[in-house]
């Protein structure tokens, strides 16, 4: 009689444990779900701090968008640089508030380029931002 109920106690605790298990890959699915961030205008997106931003290629240089939780964000008010590392060749530009997005002009994004942001807000708080170009 006591083996039985040992042999209950243990079935209860392994089915607790299952149950935990499958709770605890919900929340995990829904974290994940928060912080996806997608291409809207064909570049690489990184995403820093909840915000998701977007490198994108331009006949003149670079542009970058901003998405605060899947709300296009205008740059009002940020200025910073762009940085390319091409291989061994280093290009830098300005970035300037353009509309929707920051432009940086005379920059060339090159396949397997390496290319930070280094964005400054209006409220004057840094924030850096790496892309990896495929």
């Amino acid at each position: 009689m006591r083996r039985i109920h040992e042999k209950r106690v243990t079935m209860k605790r392994r089915m607790l444990a299952a149950v935990a298990l499958s709770l605890s890959a919900l929340s995990l699915q829904a974290a994940l779900a928060h912080g996806t961030h997608k291409a809207r205008h064909g570049g690489v997106v990184a995403v820093v701090n909840d915000l998701g931003f977007e490198l994108v290629s331009t006949p003149t240089g670079a542009a970058i968008y901003i998405d605060d939780h899947g709300k296009p964000m205008a740059p009002i008010g940020m200025t910073g640089k762009l940085t390319v590392l091409n291989g061994t060749q280093k290009s830098e530009a300005e970035l300037v508030v353009s509309g929707e997005k920051l432009e940086a002009k005379g920059v060339k994004l090159a396949p397997g380029a390496k290319v930070v942001a280094a964005l400054t807000t209006s409220a004057k708080k840094v924030i850096t931002v790496r892309f990896t170009l495929k």
